[in-house]
């Protein structure tokens, strides 16, 4: 009789176990005082210090990274990815003034490589590192049958709290306010199958660096997304509700589409171009053949993140946030809308 064993079939525990291994010191690190027990358990826990709130409120959040993981593929560089993922989710988080506290992540692959594996989840422990989120578990899925032994997706799920009179979003936005931006790093992890198929398509070469870039191209795709959270929890924290009304993470649809989100009814926002010099990175994909209307609906176009705050609280934000290392300037205002969109730019980029 023939025998079957998981591994012939497909699913090597031994690998996940070193894997586990591998990138344990990298969670334990991202530790908070509130997360009970350890690393291996069925499930995270977390301790929520009643306390310190007076009327908590959980927000949760999930995504992933897309088709830039094709990139990290082809590029065979795997600790970068699992910050985009962690950014994705908690940068959503804080849009409505949530604190995030713990991420739990889910990889999927072909077949579990352990080093692979571990620089992944490493990345994912980087970002949580930078967003103040406590890593409180995960799961590694090995599916052969369905998955090339080099392909792995990635999900996430974070939960964050916020006080239920400090919620930010469209009903604290008046005309009059001011939108601060907040400068990009690159795309983040958006239109990836856009920039694929423009660099496929055009023949550009990965490891050379176009006019314009100060790196090669495949180092400039690959470059993590920004993480925000701390810095707009700063902002909350410095200036209070009354300062800052609401945050637009600027993910796919774009700049116009994502700042539309937190805009009331009656009220628009108007960007001006001319604030901030389009990314050159960008410009390559023009200049290769996406339309100018096509880039700003699928790229940030340079922009991670823009608050919606009071007047008289703008420069300050703005110094705040540059002092901090995240560039960040006025880039338009909000007042009545006098068209059929709520968010438009105007003018020419510098």
């Amino acid at each position: 009789m023939t025998e079957f064993t998981y591994a012939a079939s497909g699913v090597d525990i031994d690998a996940g176990e070193r894997a586990v291994t591998l990138m344990k010191a990298a969670v334990e690190r991202t530790n908070r005082p509130e997360v009970v027990g350890g690393l291996g358990g069925f499930a995270g826990l977390f301790a929520l210090d009643t306390q310190k709130y007076r009327t908590p409120l959980l927000a949760s959040s999930t995504d992933g990274v897309g088709t830039k993981i094709a990139l990290a593929r082809q590029l065979d560089r795997h600790d970068t990815v699992g910050i985009d993922l962690v950014a994705m989710v908690v940068d959503d988080l804080v849009a409505c003034g949530a604190e995030p506290l713990f991420l739990q992540d889910y990889v999927a692959c072909g077949k579990v490589v352990p080093e692979r594996i571990a620089a992944i989840v490493t990345g994912i422990a980087a970002g949580c590192t930078q967003a103040g989120a406590a890593l409180v578990g995960g799961e590694t899925a090995e599916h052969g049958d369905l998955m090339e032994a080099d392909e792995y997706d990635l999900a996430a799920t974070a939960v964050g709290v916020v006080e239920a009179d400090a919620v930010l979003g469209p009903e604290r936005v008046r005309a009059g306010d001011v939108v601060v931006a907040m400068a990009s790093s690159g795309f983040h992890s958006n239109g990836y199958s856009l920039v694929r198929r423009v660099v496929a398509a055009a023949g550009l070469d990965l490891s050379a660096t176009p006019a314009g870039l100060d790196r090669p191209l495949g180092e400039e795709l690959l470059e993590p997304t920004r993480i925000y959270a701390q810095d707009c929890l700063a902002l909350v924290e410095a200036f209070g509700v009354d300062g800052v009304h609401a945050y637009a993470h600027i993910t796919g649809g774009g700049l116009a589409g994502n700042t539309a989100r937190v805009l009331p009814d009656g009220l628009e926002a108007v960007l001006d171009r001319g604030t901030w010099a389009l990314p050159a990175a960008v410009r390559l994909m023009e200049e290769h053949g996406v339309p100018r209307a096509e880039s700003e609906r699928a790229f940030n176009c340079g922009v991670g993140m823009v608050a919606a705050v009071a007047p008289e609280t703008a420069d300050a934000v703005v110094a705040r946030l540059d002092a901090a290392g995240v560039p960040a300037w006025v880039a338009g205002t909000v007042g009545p809308r006098t068209g059929d969109t709520a968010a438009r730019l105007e003018g020419t980029y510098r």
